[in-house]
Formats: C-alpha cells, sequence, structure tokens
C-alpha cells in the first residue's frame, strides 16, 4: 500500500488534506464558546478534543514518517540502480581508453607473423657466411694460383725489346769520330757519367772494369766497356783520354758537343742535367745506369747501382747464354 502511495503523490497529498480538513473541523465544534475568564477562574482545562485529535495526529505523523522513509528508501535504491549503470559507464570508459591504448601500444610494436622469422633470419645468416667464405676460399686459391705460376716461370729472353739504344755520331778518347757501327760484332757495357764526378762515377767503372775482367776469366767473352760524358763543356777529348786510363786499358771515353751528347742520352733514356754552379766548377746530376748491348747494339738489360761486381758479372754471363740459344 505505501509503495502504491508513494508512487501516486497526487492522490497522497488529496488524501492527507481531506483527513485534515476533517480533523479541524471535528475539533472546531467540540471547543465551547468562550468567556471572559476571571482572576479565579484561570486553570487548565482537559481539552476533551485532544483525545480525539491525538489518534488522527498520530495517525499523520505515522504517514509523514512512512513517507519518509518509503522516499529514502526509494532514493537509495534508485542510487544503488544508478550506480552500477554510472560504474558500467565509467568501466565502459576505462575500457574504451585501455583499448585505444593497446592499440597505440600495439601500432609501435612489429606484428608477429611477419616475413621474417627466426627461423628465416638465420637462413639468411648462414647463407651470407657460406658467400663470404666461398670468395674467400677463391680468392686464396686464385692468389696461390698467381704465385705458383710466377714460380713456375722459366727466366728466358724477353718477349719485346725496349725502346733503348740508337744511332751516335761521337768523338772518342783518341779524337776519331765513331758511330754505333763501330761497335758491332761485340757484346757493350755502356755508362753515362762525367770526368769531374767526385765519387759515384769512380765508383762505377771501377766496378765495371772489374765485372770485365771476370767475365772473360769466367766465361771467356770479351765485353767493350763504354763511357759517354754528359758533361761536354769541360770533358773535352784530351780530358776524357786522361780519365779512362786510369780504369781500364780497355775502356773507351766518348764525348762531343751539347747537342750530339743530347741526342745520344735521349736514345738511350738518360737523365742529365746541372746543378749548383760557382765559377766553373759544378756538379752533372745523371742516371746511374749500365746498359748491356748486344752485337747488334740492341738493349738487352740494365744494371743499377745496387748491384756489385759479382752480381754484374754474373747477370751478364747469364744474359749472353740465353741470348746465344
Amino acid at each position: 500500500m505505501a509503495t502504491a502511495i508513494w508512487r501516486k503523490p497526487s492522490s497522497f497529498r488529496s488524501f492527507y488534506r481531506c483527513v485534515y480538513t476533517r480533523t479541524l473541523s471535528q475539533c472546531r465544534s467540540s471547543i465551547p464558546p468562550a468567556s471572559p475568564p476571571t482572576a479565579g477562574s484561570i486553570h487548565r482545562p482537559s481539552l476533551p478534543f485532544l483525545q480525539t485529535v491525538s489518534p488522527v495526529v498520530a495517525e499523520l505523523n505515522s504517514l509523514g514518517i512512512c513517507r519518509r522513509y518509503l522516499s529514502n528508501s526509494t532514493t537509495a535504491a534508485a542510487d544503488h540502480k544508478e550506480k552500477p549503470s554510472s560504474s558500467n559507464t565509467s568501466s565502459e570508459g576505462t575500457q574504451n581508453a585501455g583499448g585505444s591504448q593497446q592499440s597505440s601500444n600495439d601500432a609501435g610494436k612489429p606484428v608477429r607473423g611477419g616475413p621474417v622469422s627466426w627461423l628465416s633470419f638465420l637462413l639468411l645468416l648462414a647463407t651470407g657466411i657460406g658467400i663470404i667464405l666461398y670468395y674467400d676460399k677463391k680468392k686464396k686459391q686464385h692468389i696461390e694460383e698467381i704465385s705458383n705460376a710466377s714460380k713456375a716461370v722459366k727466366e728466358g729472353p724477353s718477349a719485346g725489346k725496349a725502346a733503348i739504344g740508337g744511332p751516335f755520331s761521337l768523338i772518342n778518347h783518341d779524337g776519331k769520330r765513331v758511330t754505333e757501327k763501330d761497335f758491332l760484332g761485340k757484346w757493350t757495357l755502356v755508362y753515362f757519367g762525367f770526368t769531374h764526378c767526385p765519387d759515384i762515377c769512380p765508383d762505377e767503372l771501377q766496378k765495371l772494369a772489374a765485372a770485365i775482367d771476370k767475365i772473360k776469366e769466367k766465361a771467356g767473352i770479351e765485353v767493350v766497356p763504354l763511357f759517354i760524358s754528359v758533361d761536354p763543356e769541360r770533358d773535352t777529348v784530351e780530358q776524357v783520354c786522361e780519365y779512362v786510363k786510369e780504369f781500364h786499358p780497355n775502356l773507351i771515353g766518348l764525348t762531343g758537343n751539347s747537342d750530339e751528347i743530347k741526342k745520344v742520352a735521349r736514345a738511350y733514356r738518360v737523365y742529365y742535367m746541372k746543378t749548383a754552379e760557382e765559377d766553373s766548377d759544378y756538379l752533372v746530376d745523371h742516371s746511374i745506369v749500365m746498359y748491356l748491348m748486344d752485337p747488334n747494339m740492341e738493349f738487352v738489360k740494365f744494371f743499377g747501382k745496387n748491384n756489385d761486381v759479382d752480381s754484374l758479372t754474373a747477370g751478364v754471363i747469364k744474359e749472353i747464354n740465353q741470348h746465344k740459344r
């Protein structure tokens, strides 16, 4: 009943007013007309109508209490029903937020089950290592083949000849003009230098003279030693003649003018240049090379400053023997 009354508050208000109005009318009809009070007659009336009103008031109070109770209960129930919905809403919002956060986190992570797996990565790594090892092995084999081939090649005459040597016309230490044709039919060792050289030229000519004698002694081959000056201004015929006699009796000295010396030096690829000059004393920087020429006055091999007498002797004999084969 209380629930039905609470669900229709307008009916309850009408019922409340009706009871209240009826009670007040009964109370007014039972009250006697008022008379002026006297001093001695003032006393507390018994108010018999209160006995009639009390049950009604109590009824009303109980109804008010019920109303407040029902109101509080219903409000609590409504609040209780709203809390789950709000909690559901909040949980849904949390789930949505969590879902969006998870989706954002998942966006930064690599997708599992992609095209590159651990197995494919290991296979790729193994293939790369195998290729590296294979090419390294092939490279070593290639180097060994080149090394073996170079060791297996026997020394012999060169397939081609260097463009060294050529025609020349100079004056020998006896004052006679000679050309390259005067040396045909003989092996020749040619050295370029100058008579005022302080140390290198004398050392090289001494080595040349000693090698000539050893070659004749060991192989029975006569080699003509030839000295060509690169200092035409000071190396006159007389100067060259006195100079060559100091090294070997068979040593031939040649000189000429500037153009003739320049031509023969260019033909034999010889470098020479005057250095610091003080009055008439100067030095000439030049190539330190000996050229072995065959009986046709064609180039065979050159020997540098690093060859001593023995290596020069052995080298010349070796080249002559290979040329005869």
